[in-house]
Formats: C-alpha cells, structure tokens, sequence
C-alpha cells in the first residue's frame, strides 16, 4: 500500500500535519524532491517541530528516506538528526546514493544570480530560498553533480570536485564578477577544504548506515508488505514542469515525481492513494501570479493581515511574511488533474472564522473568455480577472472540542465550503484541519484503510 501526500496549490498547505498524522500508519515515509528549501512544521502535543529537509515521519518514529530526486546539504541533514536527539528522538533517516549534494558554492552561486536578476530589468526574480537548491538541480541536469554516494569513495570525490569546482569557479568570476579569492566565498570554491569536509560527510554517513540504493530498499520494503507514504515538498503551482514558470521550484512536487524520485514503479505508486493538500485560502512566498491576492485598497490589506497573522502565515525556512490570497479553485482543478487526486484535506478553515466576507475564485475572465483552469504560460495567468463565488461566514467555535467530536461538530456554513470544493475538484474529503497539532485534524478516511 502507498499513499502519496501532494500540496495543490503554492506550497505551505499544511502537508506535514498530514504526513505526522498518516505516517503513523506507514511503515517508511519518503522524500521525493526538494531540498532544505521546503520547511515543514509538525506540532506534536503543544511540540512543535520545524523541519526543512528530514522527512515529517521522523518525529513517529518511522523511517525517513530522502529519495534520489532530492538535493541533500549534509550539513541541514546533520543539524536536524542532531537537534531532534537532543529532544528525545531517535530519528531514523536514510538518504539514497543517487541523491544529490548541495555543496557551499551552489548557495553562492544561488545568491549572486537571484542578486543580478533583481538588478536587471530583463531578469526574472524568482524569490528563491538562496538555498542552493536551483543550481544543484542545474549541475544534476548538466551531468557534473556530485552525488551522495560519491561522497563515500574520497578518490571519485576528489575527481568529481575537480571538475566542478573549476566549471563554476569559472561561472562565479566570468558571469557573474565575483573576485572569488578576495571575497567572503572563498572557501566555497577550495576543492581540498570541500574534500576535507565531505569526505568525512561519507565517513559519518557510512559509519550510520545512512545510504540506501533507494529503488532497491523501497522495493525491498514494499515487497514485504510494509506500507509507504511519500511526502512532496512544494506544491504543484511551482512544479518545474506543471507550475507558473519560471516563477518554480526546479524539481517535481506533483504525484508523478514520487515514482521518478524514489525508485519505486509508477504502477505501485499509482496503484496507492495520492491526497491532494487544500489550505482553505491561499499563500505565498515569492514572486509570480497570485490573481485571487488580497492587496488592493486598505480594507483588503487588513484582511490579508488578520489572515496572515492567524494563520502564522511567515516562511518556515525564511520567516518571510507570505503574500494572502482568496481560494482559487482553477488552481485546484489543474493540481487535480495533474495529479490525479483519490482525496483531498482541506486544511486551516479555523483561520477563516470570523471574517467580514469569504469569496473563493471559481473561474477566470481571460480576453473576454471564461476559463476554468490555469493558464499554460505565466503572462496569460497575470491576465486573468478572479470571477468570485461569495460563501456564508462562521464564528469561531471550540475547534479542539470540534476535532475531538468529528466533522458533523463542525459549524454548518464550514461544511459547505469543504464540500464544495471537494465537488469542484472530483475527490472525497479525507480530512479537515482546524488547527496546527495533529490531534485538530478531523479524520474522515485514513487513506491506508482504504
């Protein structure tokens, strides 16, 4: 049995309550892509757990494996497994040998090309993470990525930086005019201290047991009978192929990057369930078209703030204030139908209690035309005009009585809108969250039952 946990819109729906709360029925929870770009919090009995690259499963006790299609920086890995012992966990965390490594030098790299986008006019500023995730992808693509088993065999290492390094030492001074020996970056792009350092990144990571042929261990596992979760990271409007690009992530958030990202055969994968993340309303971090935002006159400014801070809606990895926006529902069905949604949970309704109005997008006016889905390219999509559906308000209510009694506990005008939008996008409703801790999620299907 698989489920695959998938985020419908921008990112940010909240997957890793999902994820904690289903994870504990899995066996093995897997990564498939993204790196420590993707922070995720878990709130655990009043705990609350931040993480940006170890799987959400961790914090259950199952065994996390960050499949090949994720980039890993050793030294997040390490940071996280440590701090989580620290807290009493002992959590279990495999990395496949064809992942690949994020070295010092991508995030320089990251950095100094988001700086020069934002200094050109004819540039587009994505609004990365300056985690080093996009050239890491980019070196992945060009054939001179450095991957987690090389870090194993110091020799092949040596090889493999040698090159690199040489190729984007080379970017860093010619492209971008970066005097890497006089700068703070120096370090970065010094092939005997990278060697130093990673070589004993593969000392520890094989002193662990860390490293798994990915497709071979998850195969194995799945043979056995034991029950696979696949966590993406992101969300489908910033997947590098079905996104808004180039305002995207570089990897594949949607259902079809589990198979590619970890190994195990699309017809397995396919064969499980796959859960479409709703958040009731919609964020984002970064650039690109958000054709529902509240950010016009004042009074939708202020709403966009109490929704903002009720819903704590700051970047998990960068703490930056994320930009608020109504539902979109052609944003829904394209996730859906990307991705091919069994369920959906719909997640943060409590944040929408009390509002002076509640509006979801169900289509768009694009050139005098009504559309129902996302544009194909990113210019038509900024052109497009929200056509609003008004819905009924609710009050807040005890939403921890709530959980604990079941979905009929919740008021009536909340039903409706989960409804609707589970009607809208073809898919029954899982789940319903109504606050941050995995005991506030209303259960209605447990995808592993089914």
């Amino acid at each position: 049995m698989t489920v695959t946990i998938v985020g419908s819109q921008l990112g940010d729906e909240g997957k890793g309550a999902l994820v904690d709360r289903w994870g504990g029925d899995a066996d093995v929870v897997v990564r498939y892509q993204g790196g420590d770009n993707a922070g995720h919090t878990v709130v655990e009995g009043g705990e609350e757990y931040k993480l940006s690259l170890v799987p959400s499963g961790a914090v259950r006790g199952t065994v996390g494996v960050l499949g090949n299609g994720c980039v890993v920086n050793p030294r997040t890995l390490f940071e996280e497994i440590d701090a989580l012992r620290k807290r009493g966990l002992d959590p279990d965390v495999r990395v496949a040998r064809r992942a690949h490594v994020i070295l010092p030098y991508h995030r320089v790299l990251d950095g100094i090309e988001e700086a020069g986008k934002a200094e050109d006019d004819s540039g587009v500023e994505v609004g990365t993470t300056g985690r080093g995730i996009g050239p890491t992808y980019e070196d992945k693509a060009g054939r001179r990525g450095i991957r987690i088993g090389d870090l194993l065999d110091p020799e092949v290492l040596r090889d493999r930086l040698e090159y690199v390094v040489a190729h984007q030492r080379a970017v860093a001074e010619e492209v971008y005019g970066l005097d890497v020996d006089e700068s703070e970056h120096a370090d970065a792009f010094d092939v005997d201290a990278l060697h130093e350092e990673f070589a004993g990144v593969g000392e520890r990571l094989a002193a662990d047991g860390m490293t798994v042929n990915c497709s071979d261990f998850l195969y194995n596992r799945h043979a056995a009978g034991d029950r696979i979760l696949f966590e993406g990271a992101q969300g489908t409007s910033i997947d590098i192929d079905h996104g808004n690009y180039p305002f995207v992530t570089s990897s594949n958030p949607t259902a079809g990057g589990a198979a590619v990202g970890s190994g195990l055969g699309v017809t397995t994968v396919g064969a499980g369930e796959v859960v479409g993340i709703v958040k009731a309303y919609l964020s984002r971090v970064g650039s690109g078209p958000l054709p529902t935002e509240l950010d016009g006159d004042a009074d939708e400014e202020a709403l966009a703030d109490e929704i903002r801070e009720k819903g704590g809606e700051f970047g998990t990895v960068t703490g930056r204030p994320r930009r608020i926006g109504w539902l979109d529902l052609p944003m829904l069905r394209h996730a859906a139908r990307v991705s091919g949604f069994t369920g959906v949970a719909i997640n943060h309704v409590d944040v929408l209690a009390d509002l002076p109005e509640l509006q979801v997008c169900v289509g768009y006016e694009l050139d005098g035309e009504r559309i129902d889905t996302v544009p194909t390219t990113t210019e038509r999509w900024e052109r497009c005009e929200p056509v609003y559906r008004e819905f009924d308000t609710w009050e807040t209510v005890d939403w921890a009585a709530v959980a604990e009694t079941g979905y009929d506990a919740l008021p009536e005008a909340t039903r409706e809108y989960v409804e609707f939008v589970a009607e809208e996008v073809d898919a029954a409703v899982y789940a319903v969250g109504v606050g941050p801790d995995r005991e506030e999620t209303i259960e209605l299907v447990n995808p592993f039952d089914e």
